[in-house]
């Protein structure tokens, strides 16, 4: 893990200021946003296409939420806790070891599954947009992927905070092509099966998992306001709901549950015309992008944080974590070992039921055992009750997951 340097530590100064860990409000809003728009925002019609919008709709507004809570429980166990510690770090000072390594499986397993779909998705794009096999494709994503994270957070927040700008300006375009162009079939976005919620709630489970970065921003924001980090999390998350409904909404809307494909960007820029298409897979690339940045650089700060390595002076530790952050999951990826959507499902599941429980139980004993009053405490969304829903609500998303991964599920539902 990045710690801060003391002025007058010699050498090491200059190594800190390499990775710095100061951010701005925007920033942490950006890598929220960055890191939950992308291959969940790609998977989501398709995966949807089944239960129909209004589903998905009501899958996004459950997930998003529960999601948002447990978000703000971590920023509350992080502002209580003076060490500028990981998920993995926090989990083990509050809940000891068993805590600690279920949380770090949680953030491996969740950001394996999503660097997975990335390798794939990415690859597949940039070989029809450039004429280059997948693998080749692959490779040329993940080379600018790891230079920023190897930079650290201050270079992943400035480089997040301009590509989202970029890709808000492109998906507003591409939707409002669609919605003032071909337009929308109402029968489309209307259509609704209830009995598919239940494999829609995983996925969207999965775009809106974003627990893992809420340590980093508080250690970011430590320097200038943390006050402001539960206010970063509800703006990116709210920005990250209104994106995973409009795309859908306009794909789906214009193509039908039949005309979509695993990567919505690829039939839905060809529906709308040779520019649109090279525009859709622009974005698809930047989202995918941003989402590998802000995974990639937690996944692998909470290596040295589990390993108790240390990040800062030794690169050798450094090219370790990163190593074991992106050759597995672009091994699996470019040997298509897993499916796009698929692996985001089991990825949302597994994930999803660890991220939610443990930042409750983490929450209890940071408010007996925390080492300073927070500048922040979390109000009514501490509730028993919601407390409550969340583990029902992804307990039952991770039982999904294990009985389909056996294929017990009902038809449809993989």
């Amino acid at each position: 893990m990045t710690t801060a340097i003391k002025p007058g530590a010699g050498a090491q100064t200059a190594t800190a200021k390499t990775h710095s860990t100061a951010i701005t409000f925007w920033q942490g809003v950006a890598i929220i946003f960055g890191a939950n728009i992308g291959a969940g925002i790609l998977a989501l019609p398709y995966g949807a296409r089944s239960g129909g919008f209004p589903a998905l709709l009501i899958a996004l507004i459950v997930a998003g939420f529960l999601t948002t809570a447990s978000m703000l429980y971590v920023a509350e166990v992080a502002l209580r806790t003076k060490e500028p510690l990981q998920l993995a770090g926090l989990a083990k000072k509050y809940l000891g070891n068993v805590g600690s390594w279920l949380v770090f499986a949680g953030v491996a397993v969740n950001g394996l599954g999503a660097l997975i779909a990335y390798t794939s998705g990415s690859g597949r794009i940039l070989s029809e947009l450039l004429g280059l096999p997948e693998a080749v494709g692959s490779l040329l994503f993940f080379i600018p992927g790891v230079l920023v994270v190897w930079f650290g957070l201050q270079a992943t927040g400035r480089s997040e905070q301009a590509i989202t700008i970029a890709m808000l300006v492109l998906i507003l375009v591409l939707c409002g092509w669609t919605f003032f162009g071909p337009g929308i079939d109402i029968a489309n976005v209307t259509y609704v099966q209830p009995f598919f919620i239940i494999p829609i709630v995983n996925l969207a489970v999965f775009a809106f998992i974003a627990q893992y970065t809420v340590p980093e921003l508080a250690r970011g924001l430590a320097e200038t306001n943390p006050r402001a980090l539960p206010r970063a999390i509800v703006v990116g998350m709210c920005a990250t709901g209104f994106l995973l409904a409009l795309v859908p909404l306009a794909a789906l809307g214009m193509m039908g549950r039949e005309g979509i494909t695993e990567v919505v960007t690829v039939a839905w820029g060809q529906e709308l015309g040779s520019a649109a298409y090279y525009l859709a897979n622009i974005f698809a690339v930047l989202a995918m992008m941003t989402s590998f940045w802000a995974i990639a650089l937690t996944l692998m700060t909470n290596i040295f944080d589990r390993f108790k390595w240390p990040s800062e002076g030794a690169p050798g530790y450094r090219v370790a974590a990163i190593a074991i952050v992106a050759i597995p999951a672009f091994l699996i990826g470019v040997f298509k070992l897993a499916g796009f959507v698929s692996a985001l499902g089991y990825a949302g599941g597994f994930a999803g039921a660890i991220m939610s429980i443990v930042p409750v139980l983490m929450l209890h004993r940071a408010r007996k055992h925390g080492d300073q009053e927070p500048a922040w405490q979390a109000g009514w969304v501490s509730h028993p009750i919601v407390q409550g829903l969340l583990i029902l609500v992804f307990g039952l998303a991770f039982v999904y997951s294990l009985v389909s991964a056996f294929g017990l599920v009902p038809d449809g539902w993989a």
